[in-house]
Formats: structure tokens, sequence, C-alpha cells
């Protein structure tokens, strides 16, 4: 992987990688593999495929599993499969298949849309994990799936199933996660899920990032993280300083995410596609805001 500065099962910067789309929404596979070599080469240490950021809701098993299998062949970093839905069955089904593929680790995210009890989610990501001898990480995101896997779930999971090694938090609560890394194995890893939170995350003992803007700004990722891990705290905030643009960039009420990193992908010459309903196409303008967050990133590298 050779980005390594901690203990890291994938690496320290992950990319949520997007799917893309041709031009009547189909998946398109060769763009796919593409994007995903390219990632390979511009600062990420491994891949997740079909999580949040890649549409997985909307996409059907075949295209799941059409994707893993030509990301898994085409690239030589680590990637990781969003196997996990609302459907205890059905997660369990497609971690069973993706973990035939050759993938390095599946994503569970918490059950979206059901609101079950701490118990259940529980008992969904367990059924998930035994369905697997991969590494599993945890994904908390309850802006997304309504219902915060609490903090004694995560511990409880952490100490209790071999296989859960890690948790994504975009649970956007800074506190709780110091509270969850207090308390799990010693070789349990946090990844940040909200790129923002990723510099303060790393004080908890976050080995780096599965992100968004990562999409383009893997370097500047790596080199944040690093100097964070060398002790230069000072330089790490000023990288994360010049990340900030990106961090707003990649989501808003009027442009949730993935929206805005398709349209930032295609400034980059990747024919992605837009996002399928009920994300829709970009509003007016993104494109415009995309050329000038990459304009003002190039300036900064030069600083750093």
């Amino acid at each position: 992987m050779g980005h390594t500065y901690w203990m890291a099962l994938f690496g320290n910067v992950l990319t949520a990688m997007i799917t893309p789309f041709d031009d009547d929404g189909a998946l398109n596979i060769d763009e796919a593999v593409r994007l995903a070599k390219w990632l390979e080469a511009h600062g990420n240490d491994g891949l997740v495929i079909s999580g949040t950021t890649g549409e997985s809701s909307t996409l059907t098993d075949h295209e799941k599993l059409s994707l893993w299998e030509a990301v898994i062949n085409a690239v030589s970093i680590p990637v990781v499969a969003g196997s996990g839905s609302n459907d205890t069955a059905h997660s369990v089904h497609l971690t069973r298949e993706v973990s035939k593929m050759g993938a390095a680790g599946i994503l569970a995210v918490g059950p979206y849309y059901n609101r079950p009890p701490q118990s259940g989610i529980v008992g969904h990501i367990s059924a998930m994990a035994e369905a697997t001898t991969l590494p599993v990480v945890i994904y908390d995101i309850p802006v997304r799936t309504g219902r915060k896997i609490s903090t004694q779930s995560l511990i409880a999971l952490a100490n209790k199933v071999p296989n859960i090694k890690a948790l994504k938090d975009a649970a956007g609560a800074p506190a709780d996660t110091a509270n969850v890394m207090a308390h799990v194995p010693s070789d349990f890893e946090l990844y940040s899920g909200d790129d923002g939170l990723t510099l303060a995350f790393l004080a908890y003992g976050a080995t780096g990032v599965i992100g968004v803007a990562t999409h383009w700004s893997g370097p500047e990722h790596q080199q944040m993280i690093r100097a964070f891990h060398d002790g230069d705290v000072k330089r790490a905030r000023y990288i994360n300083d010049v990340l900030l643009e990106s961090y707003a960039f990649e989501t808003g009420d009027e442009n949730p995410n993935p929206i805005p990193s398709k349209v930032m992908m295609q400034q980059l010459g990747f024919n992605v596609g837009q996002c399928r309903l009920p994300m829709g196409p970009p509003p007016a303008g993104l494109d415009e805001r995309a050329r000038q967050v990459l304009k003002n990133l190039e300036q900064a590298r030069a600083s750093l």
C-alpha cells in the first residue's frame, strides 16, 4: 500500500467511489474500472464500492456483483464491498457472494428505513459478519439510516464479534466516537466517514478516512494524515484548511452527496453520468463551482 503511517487494515485513505452510469442510466463498468485505477494512482490506499456515495440503494444485485468483480480484478489496492441493506437476509446473501470474489473487507451499514431497536441493529450486523471470514467495517450514518448505532452497541460488536474490525463513523458526534475508541480492542480501527471530522478523529486514534472529497484530493489527505502522525499538527491543520472548500462542495441540501462528486469527476474527464433518481441531475451552476474548487486546490498545492 505504501502510505501506511498507522495500524491500517486497508490503508489510511480510501474513497467511497461513485458508480458511473452511461447516458441512459445503465451501469458503466468500463468507466468504473478506469476511475478505480485512477484513484489508485492518485493517493488512495483502498476503495469502498457500492457504499452510500456509490448509490448502493439504487443498484441491482447483478450490478453490484458485476461492479465488485470488475474493480477487484482491476486494482491492486484493497476493495471493501458495501453489501449491506435494510434487509438482513439480503445483506447476508450479498456478503457471502462478494466474499468469494477476493474483496478485502465488507462495509456493513446500519439498517436504514426500518428504524429497528438496538438489539435488531446488533443482530443485523452480527449476521453479516458471521456470513464471512473477511474483516467487517461497521458504517454508522444516522442522517441517512434514521437510527444511530449506539455507543454501547458499537462497543459490544467490536468486543464480541471477532471479524468486526473497524468503524466508519459518519454520526457527527466526536465525543461519542472518543468513548467508543476507549472501549474497543487495540486493533480495532476508526475511519472518519465525514471528511470534515477526519483531523479531529485522528486525535482519537483514527487510522484515516473513507472519504468523498478524496476523489479529487487523495494526495492532500495523505499529506494531512502523515503530518499528524509525524507530530506536525500545525501542518495538518494547514492542509485541512486547504481542504475545507472541498468538504463544503461535496454535499449540501440542494446538491447532496454524491451529486457534486459526479460533477467533479466529469470535470476531471470521467464519463460518470448523472445520479439515478431519487437523487437525479445536478442543480445549475454546480459544474462552475466544481471548476473553482479544482482551481483553488491546484493553486494551494504549490504551497503544500
